[in-house]
């Protein structure tokens, strides 16, 4: 398994008044060992805005192979257009393009999106019509995508709308395209499956948690990011990514069945709004080191 990082980790969160520069985080990883990394479409790393052209992009993807990376995937900026909401089809599309442009120039697998809404935002009467406007948009999304080569993977987190295990079993089903898969984030399917943090309605929460979510979405995942989750929610709003070791999730009981998922080739390191994830990257790539070895064995 190639094991990358997502550089968002150095640039939201505690990060956020100071980033890490892009071209620093690339040096990072490389130094310490790691297979790539996952680019994160938000300022000041990987936007639209800054490497506006193929030329500059191809250049992006130059340097990060020159320092012996791949990329896993790339963490688009959609907040200026929120999917489900009514009337943004067209401009969320035309959002979808210009992504999947960026990710077929520097050679990303797969391109993330999420449902753009936030949990509550939906009232209950049209909260049925508004999963079916969303699946619609992923639909024609998912077929952009797959013209360039490029997989449409969706991060469900409580942070956002459709974060049910059953809703995301049904939505993924609704979209229904060969090129839409669900990325399986672990602490936010512990949120989900364990803590059913932030749902619409009663929550729902599976007895099996993690190990649960993640057999009930087989067949249904394109792209995996590891990270640990304390039960608790960051800021109120998504996940806490509680550094490895620090957390609740069993991992030694997880990797099999993770490694297990096909058509995977990365995991991706999530160290999202975690204080002191500079310092986090190596010990971070031992662990899921350690935890394939001892899977494999």
């Amino acid at each position: 398994m190639k094991i990358s990082l997502g550089s968002w980790a150095f640039s939201f969160g505690p990060y956020a008044d100071d980033p890490v520069p892009l071209n620093r985080t690339v040096q990072r990883l490389a130094e310490a060992g790691f297979d790539g990394i996952e680019l994160c479409g938000f300022p000041p790393h990987a936007t639209l805005d800054a490497y506006p052209t193929t030329a500059s992009r191809r250049e992006l993807a130059q340097f990060i192979a020159g320092h012996g990376l791949g990329i896993s995937g790339y963490s688009a900026d959609f907040t200026l257009v929120n999917p489900v909401a009514p009337y943004n089809q067209n401009a969320y599309l035309d959002l979808v393009r210009r992504h999947v442009e960026m990710c077929a120039d520097v050679r990303s697998p797969c391109l993330r999106v999420d449902s753009g809404a936030a949990p509550g935002s939906i009232d209950d009467r049209e909260y049925a019509t508004a999963q079916a406007r969303l699946a619609d948009v992923w639909r024609q999304a998912a077929e952009i995508a797959a013209a360039a080569s490029v997989r449409l993977v969706w991060e469900f987190e409580p942070g956002f709308a459709f974060n049910k295990p059953s809703e995301v079993l049904a939505l993924h089903s609704a979209v229904g395209h060969d090129n839409f898969r669900v990325l399986f984030d672990t602490s936010h399917a512990h949120m989900c499956a364990v803590r059913g943090a932030r749902q619409h309605g009663e929550s729902e929460t599976l007895r099996g948690g993690v190990p649960a979510l993640l057999d009930m979405l087989a067949g249904r995942i394109g792209a995996i990011h590891l990270i640990d989750s304390d039960g608790t929610l960051y800021a109120g709003e998504t996940s806490t990514h509680a550094p490895f070791g620090e957390g609740l999730i069993g991992f030694p009981a997880l990797a099999p069945k993770l490694l297990a998922v096909p058509g995977i080739s990365w995991w991706c390191i999530d160290l999202c709004f975690i204080h002191g994830a500079w310092d986090l990257v190596e010990p971070s790539l031992r662990f899921v080191r350690d935890l394939e070895r001892n899977a494999l064995t």
